[in-house]
């Protein structure tokens, strides 16, 4: 096999950033061990790589949700109005419009013919900004993959069940840059989605035929995320996400812990908890004061190992998942799994019990039940937490996932080839 050249587009290249920045920072990984040559083309916060792994920089000034005299005070007023980007991106973040998809697209585009000219790509990888651009860089005779890991409209169904006001509706249409994406998808060489859950979702929101898009599953490192031998259990109960993200369902786990015993205990692991947040705001509402425990630092990765070993089992109570980094995370440390059965969580945790039990979207009682007869069983906990690991290892490998799509990059350039170039 002929080794590829790949440039790798991420507008968030963090992994703290949430899954898209552990997905670009893996394939990249893996990719560069099988022989490719791969670039990430990043925005900030920027990606920790392996040495050999050339990082391209498409710096911002990180406007979003920031003050307008915290950011002069940061980079100054004249730097802020110079660049015309960073003038749209100030203003369009006022309305609660998330412009960095587009505005890392254009700056891409303004560093693409240089970028060209010096690695010659063979494919443009795109991790889910979709933006404008990405239709210029096709034109110039590069195919264009991307992934889809759920489409965002999801989200944004998600934030209207919880706050159904005008007001909140029109914000959270604006916040996503849904309309840019549904034209730009359809129009790209291929797209490739991490679960069958995302690719009907795709079909759905996009209009693209399940059968024009590609499942390539994620992995999970199972040699960083193992159990931790001596570590002491400190709770019941562990949830990890970003709990400000509706979809993630942390108050169907909340109301739930209301409808089991009060020594059963919770932590929850997330880094971004704000002081008036839905976390908080639950606790107060339902009483549960006495019962949570919320982690609320950044934790290195060797740290959130080290969490998922404190406790008895893992809750992972989305609304829907592209995929489910922490119910697999979770798995390959030996933990058993109580998750909704929505999104690609039966793909993950497997819909036979055996490695961690399903219940229905959205339904407080049941979740506590099955939380419930787990904890009762300590010999069926820990047999199940061993499957999980078992199933993890053999399921959801990165060298899967990289060797796929290598295979579907192979087969979209030869169909590209065959397509007029544009002049």
């Amino acid at each position: 096999m002929t080794p590829l050249r790949i440039a790798l587009l991420t507008y968030r290249g963090n992994m703290y950033c949430g899954g898209q920045g552990i997905y670009a920072a893996y394939l990249a990984r893996e990719w560069k061990r099988a022989g490719h040559e791969v670039h990430v083309i990043a925005g900030p916060p920027f990606p920790s790589l392996e040495p050999d792994i050339p990082l391209h920089r498409i710096p911002n000034a990180n406007v979003f949700a920031r003050g307008v005299r915290e950011l002069v005070r940061e980079h100054g007023a004249r730097p802020l109005l110079a660049d015309p980007l960073t003038l749209w991106e100030l203003g369009v973040s006022r309305v609660g419009t998330f412009p960095e998809m587009q505005t890392f697209g254009a700056r891409l585009l303004a560093r693409w013919p240089a970028l060209q000219r010096r690695h010659r790509f063979d494919v443009v990888f795109d991790n889910q900004s979709l933006s404008w651009p990405l239709l210029a860089l096709r034109a110039t005779g590069v195919p264009v993959v991307s992934v889809i890991h759920h489409p965002l409209h999801i989200d944004r169904r998600a934030d209207f069940q919880i706050d159904r006001r005008l007001r909140a509706r029109v914000r959270r249409s604006l916040y996503f840059p849904l309309w840019m994406q549904e034209r730009v998808a359809p129009r790209l060489d291929k797209i490739v989605t991490v679960s069958e859950a995302s690719r009907r979702a795709i079909e759905r929101y996009f209009g693209i035929p399940e059968k024009d898009v590609s499942v390539v599953y994620n992995g999970t490192d199972t040699e960083l995320f193992r159990p931790v031998p001596g570590q002491a259990i400190d709770t019941d109960l562990l949830f990890v996400g970003r709990t400000e993200d509706r979809k993630k369902g942390i108050g169907t786990l909340l109301e739930a812990l209301t409808h089991l015993p009060d020594r059963v205990r919770l932590k929850i692991v997330d880094g971004r908890i704000p002081d008036d947040g839905l976390v908080p705001r639950l606790i107060a509402r339902y009483g549960l004061e006495g019962r949570v425990v919320l982690r609320r630092d950044w934790l290195e990765l060797p740290e959130l190992v080290a969490e998922y070993s404190t406790a008895r089992l893992a809750v992972v109570p989305s609304f829907f998942e592209g995929f489910g980094f922490p119910a697999s995370e979770a798995m390959a440390c030996g933990l058993p799994v109580v998750a909704n059965g929505a999104g690609a969580l039966p793909e993950v945790v497997g819909s036979d019990g055996s490695a961690g039990r399903l219940v229905p979207p959205q339904h407080p009682r049941a979740l506590a039940t099955a939380i419930q007869e787990l904890l009762a069983d300590p010999v069926a906990l820990a047999e199940t937490g061993r499957r999980a690991r078992q199933r993890v290892q053999s399921a959801f490998r990165w060298s899967d996932a990289a060797a796929e799509l290598i295979r579907i990059f192979e087969d979209t350039r030869r169909v590209a080839h065959r397509r007029p170039r544009a002049t």
